[in-house]
């Protein structure tokens, strides 16, 4: 447990988070965090990346997909040409 003060930055209200904390979090300058409320409490969270479909699919192919599994030889109505 380690106590550290509470400043004024501008409108708002800031905290310093010491080397070693952020070093076991893996917080860096510019790393973009959550922070909530519970109760008495302030969360801070690592954000995690959020994608969307577009940004997930890139890339993706038809051809790449027949590439990626397994699916046994073509036959029947399912040939693509």
């Amino acid at each position: 447990m380690m106590q550290v003060q509470v400043a004024r930055w501008g409108n708002s209200l800031g905290v310093r988070i010491p080397k070693d904390i952020a070093n076991r979090v893996g917080l860096t300058e510019a790393t973009r965090v959550e922070m909530e409320a519970e109760g008495d409490r302030i969360v801070i969270s690592v954000s995690r990346p959020r994608y969307s479909l577009d940004e997930l699919l890139k890339g993706v192919t038809p051809e790449a997909m027949r590439e990626a599994f397994d699916w046994g030889p073509d036959v029947g109505r399912e040939i693509v040409e």
